[in-house]
């Protein structure tokens, strides 16, 4: 698992889903500023979080955590 291929992912992801970062959070129920850091930092979300965060990306966890080309 390669940190910097999921923070790019989640980035691109993110940013073409036409969702703001503050509209995802409310969705994932934390702040925008966790939201940031799982595309920023090495922190990573919790799983039920992540789950969560590829339904409302509508984008495969397997893409996101590059285990699909």
């Amino acid at each position: 698992m390669n940190i910097d291929i999921i923070k790019q992912r989640l980035r691109q992801e993110i940013k073409t889903s036409n969702k703001s970062i503050k509209e995802i959070a409310e969705l994932l129920g934390i702040s925008p500023e966790m939201v940031t850091q799982y595309c920023t930092t090495k922190k990573l979300p919790r799983l039920d979080t992540f789950a969560k965060l590829c339904e409302i990306l509508e984008v495969s966890a397997d893409y996101i955590l590059g285990i699909e080309k």
